[in-house]
């Protein structure tokens, strides 16, 4: 008599595989981060007439402007602290938070040719400029060192909490930068509303200035962007002070942005290569 029972059938799903899978799948390709980093490298400051020596103009100027109007022409009151020293150690923070999510925002965009002929986990298009722009931020804290040796001026003893702003600073880039990368490929239009986006966070974070300008019926809105309360801790590493019990908030704020920009990266991330 044929059997005529059905034999066991497998069902193949596409599973976004795990976060320890993930990372797994990262440091195998480790080489190819390495690759893509020391390559932008070059091409960045080997293609130009200036080469490194702008990384050092750049914030220079910056920081000249600054000094002109705020602390010149509006008199801003830092409470004794020299403001160069005031206004660098707040700028330092917020140019690699800029140029991450400027550069790391259209990796995948700008990577579309080597997207879409070979298998490798994207997110590290954006990590690869994460490190790229690390060079910068090397640069700008001897620069701040820099500024302080010329006003003879000792750091605070809360310098020792820079590892921990550091990371606070890397969990926000990391996740504008990883967010925008995927929202960027299919939504064009999000590259030029993350522009203007910097233009704006500029001004709302306190960088030229004290947050103590901002009134207090409106510290709740003001710190919900991250990079003012992380800035404010930047500043409160060199110079002291009291941080504002709001910064907790923003410190939240970008852990969230961190989590949802990783979520919603590994949900579209088979789906890219397709769409770039």
């Amino acid at each position: 008599m044929k059997n005529t029972s059905l034999s066991p059938k497998k069902v193949i799903k596409n599973q976004v595989p795990s976060w320890q899978v993930y990372c797994k799948e990262i440091w195998h390709y480790r080489s190819l981060l390495r690759t893509l980093t020391f390559r932008d490298l070059k091409v960045r400051y080997a293609q130009t007439s200036l080469g490194l020596l702008w990384v050092f103009i750049q914030p220079l100027i910056t920081l000249l402007i600054f000094t002109l109007v705020f602390n010149i022409a509006i008199k801003i009151d830092t409470q004794g602290i020299p403001y160069p020293i005031f206004a660098f150690s707040g700028l330092y923070a917020w140019h690699y938070f800029s140029l991450v999510v400027n550069q790391g925002g259209v990796a995948i965009l700008n990577a579309h040719s080597l997207v879409t002929k070979i298998y490798f986990p994207r997110i590290i298009l954006p990590l690869s400029k994460a490190l790229v722009v690390a060079v910068d931020f090397l640069i700008n804290v001897l620069l701040m060192a820099g500024v302080m040796l010329y006003y003879a001026y000792t750091p605070h003893k809360n310098l020792i909490y820079f590892p921990l702003w550091l990371i606070a600073l890397l969990v926000a880039s990391l996740g504008c930068a990883i967010g925008l990368s995927a929202l960027s490929v299919r939504f064009r239009d999000f590259q030029p509303i993350s522009r203007f986006g910097l233009q704006v966070g500029f001004y709302l974070t306190p960088i030229a200035y004290p947050p103590t300008l901002i009134p207090v019926q409106y510290h709740l809105l003001y710190y919900s962007n991250p990079m003012a309360g992380i800035t404010e801790g930047f500043r409160w590493m060199i110079i002291g002070g009291k941080l504002s019990p709001y910064v907790g908030m923003s410190l939240g704020v970008a852990v969230g942005i961190f989590i949802l920009s990783g979520w919603y990266f590994r949900k579209t991330e088979r789906l890219l290569a397709d769409i770039v």
